[in-house]
């Protein structure tokens, strides 16, 4: 690998040497653009506008558009210049929880590889972000802009994560997204069974450019003069507002095969079922001796509550030999 840059990861006082590599690549085919009726490629020069005047690239320099159409000229030393500190060193401000940082502000993977002299701090460094569980929120220069990005160990390298500006991140508004909807409480429970369903752990590796190998086919066919095979696909029809979304998951969940965890929702609850229905018939007996016994415990806390049934009794007796007496 080539590095792209390199100067120094400060940390505290800690000056650590270091070059910068990219963690990635961009893959694909490479196609030209050619002419319709020659299919000569078409290329690109760097010409003066309004003359049309080609122009060597030694001999272009970068200009910032000032004032009625003056340029103010910057050469490579004004970059530097301007900021000496952030053009050579990427500095550490403080340390997150990796959790704190949105996924939508992750643009860019790159290695840091240490000076072969300064491979202790950078050992220290890697360690303390591993036992801390942090990230180093950072912030350096290079290819004449500032970035801010966050430093993490992934095995012995350190990786620096390029991130988007808050101010990079473009607003929703305008967007006619919809509003929190009334969904059956069915529907959702289907629709989270689906979710249950097709849950797995993420393993990059299952997925393949699957794409560019059928593009390739299909260019390696039309060279060889036969014509491109192409699979037959079923029409997908949008699902509106007005479909019937129950009957749907329903068909989806049928489609989707074995579990991919190996347990389906259907079972979990089925078992839990069970369970609560075990546990409910062992609590049952129980609560009813519970509340058998409960009244003679109230009895034997306070015994004045055992006299009062006893004298009420007692009334209720005379009561009834007063009501018989009559008849006598």
């Amino acid at each position: 690998m080539r590095a792209i840059w390199s100067g120094a990861l400060s940390f505290g006082l800690i000056n650590i040497p270091v070059k910068l590599y990219s963690a990635s690549q961009e893959r694909g085919l490479s196609l030209d653009l050619l002419d319709k009726a020659t299919h000569k490629p078409i290329g690109y020069a760097r010409v003066i506008r309004g003359t049309h005047t080609e122009v060597k690239w030694e001999n272009i320099v970068k200009g910032y558009k000032y004032q009625n159409g003056d340029y103010i000229v910057l050469a490579d030393e004004d970059f530097k210049k301007a900021s000496p500190e952030k053009t050579r060193t990427i500095d550490i401000v403080s340390f997150s929880d990796e959790a704190e940082i949105d996924p939508k502000y992750y643009e860019k993977p790159y290695y840091l590889e240490p000076d072969p002299k300064a491979t202790k701090a950078y050992a220290l460094l890697r360690e303390a972000l591993t036992k801390s569980k942090k990230v180093a929120v950072a912030s350096f220069v290079m290819r004449e802009r500032e970035h801010v990005a966050v430093i993490k160990p992934a095995g012995n390298v350190l990786m620096l994560d390029q991130l988007r500006w808050d101010e990079d991140i473009r607003s929703t508004t305008g967007l006619n997204l919809p509003a929190r909807e009334s969904f059956k409480a069915r529907e959702l429970e289907m629709a989270l069974e689906l979710v249950e369903h097709l849950s797995a752990h993420f393993d990059p590796k299952q997925f393949k450019d699957t794409y560019t190998e059928e593009l390739m086919a299909m260019i390696e066919a039309k060279a060889k003069g036969r014509q491109p095979k192409v699979k037959a696909t079923a029409k997908q029809e949008p699902t509106e507002d007005v479909d019937d979304l129950l009957a749907i998951l329903r068909q989806s969940l049928a489609a989707a095969g074995p579990s991919k965890t190996g347990r389906s929702k259907t079972a979990q609850t089925t078992a839990g079922a069970t369970k609560s229905a075990a546990k409910s018939a062992v609590a049952k007996p129980a609560a009813k001796a519970a509340t058998s016994a409960a009244p003679r415990t109230r009895q034997a806390r306070r015994p004045e509550l055992a006299a009062k049934p006893a004298r009420r009794t007692a009334a209720g007796a005379s009561s009834a030999a007063g009501a018989k007496s009559p008849r006598k």
